[in-house]
């Protein structure tokens, strides 16, 4: 797939492989190297990797690759709800569903297209689905690999139903990391924020920026755009940057919870941090013909880089 020619060519820099349950895969790659891996299954991003090989996104040991179970790692998408909050199961459905490639996207900004290896991705509801969840809708997912290695997922939800509907969104990103107590999160310092360990009550965060020393799972209401996951060990810092995602999700499970959950192995929980771009207290309206748009910006940096940067 790789081209001699002086001009780059990033459709043909799109591989497709099969995986193990024999559905097609889609591997991204940039003149540099890096790579992103996405899957039929759920619409999810699997791999991302830079241009020294280096896995990005956090894989369980243990994770089950057969739908329709959800996989524990990469990028799953939470669609039409998130959390354990609705009739539908964990999560919504989106991310157990097996999507299909979009041949006729409508088309977005150029600087969503220019330079960049992308794949388009299509999910309408089944049948099934509307049992659980009555609405009509097409929900479009581009996945770009930039130049620069940067990993960029755009979701667009239209309603092709005849009334409104709601729903809640989440990139459910697990990041790779050396060890979870050498990590710190900034850019959600002051915010306010809902603990789903104490019945989604709602606090303030004090801290000048978060770590951990224990099990974590919050919503960070309106948070900033920017956010940036320092890495001491591994010298980089992942920085996330989001539209139309108000909220931030931030979860590890640790010690005790790990050894309850099957697709996950007992210290695996040292080696990943969930932080998501999300629309979760204020559900998302759609009226009929309407659209939404989130979009998903993942970057890494040397570990020089620090908030000051960021315009926070």
């Amino acid at each position: 797939m790789w081209h001699s020619a002086a001009v780059w060519d990033y459709r043909a820099a799109t591989e497709i492989t099969k995986d193990w349950n024999g559905i097609n895969q889609f591997l991204l790659r940039n003149p540099q190297g890096a790579s992103a891996r996405v899957s039929l299954h759920g619409g999810q991003v699997t791999s991302w990797r830079n241009e020294h090989g280096e896995e990005l996104l956090f894989t369980s040991s243990k994770a089950i690759f057969k739908p329709p179970k959800a996989m524990r790692g990469g990028i799953p998408i939470c669609f039409p709800q998130f959390g354990n909050c609705g009739s539908l199961e964990q999560h919504g459905f989106a991310r157990n569903k097996i999507w299909t490639v979009d041949d006729n996207p409508p088309p977005l900004h150029p600087n969503d297209s220019h330079g960049k290896s992308f794949i388009d991705l299509l999910l309408k509801p089944s049948e099934e689905d509307q049992k659980g969840w009555p609405h009509s809708f097409e929900f479009r997912l581009r996945v770009s690999l930039t130049t620069d290695g940067d990993l960029i997922l755009i979701s667009r939800v239209r309603n092709i139903n005849g009334k409104p509907f709601s729903f809640s969104f989440a990139y459910h990103t697990y990041l790779s990391v050396s060890d979870i107590s050498e990590v710190r999160i900034e850019g959600l310092e002051t915010l306010d924020y809902l603990d789903n360990l104490c019945q989604r009550e709602r606090f303030t965060e004090q801290g000048d920026a978060i770590t951990f020393e224990s099990e974590m799972d919050r919503v960070y209401l309106s948070s900033p755009n920017v956010i940036a996951v320092l890495d001491h060990e591994k010298k980089r810092t992942y920085v996330i940057r989001k539209e139309g995602l108000p909220d931030a999700v931030v979860w590890n499970p640790w010690d005790k919870k790990s050894k309850s959950m099957v697709d996950l192995g007992d210290e695996e929980y040292k080696q990943m941090l969930c932080v998501d771009g999300a629309a979760i207290e204020k559900p998302i309206t759609l009226k009929p013909g309407e659209e939404w748009t989130g979009r998903l910006q993942l970057s890494v940096e040397p570990s020089s880089f620090c908030s000051e940067h960021l315009n926070l």
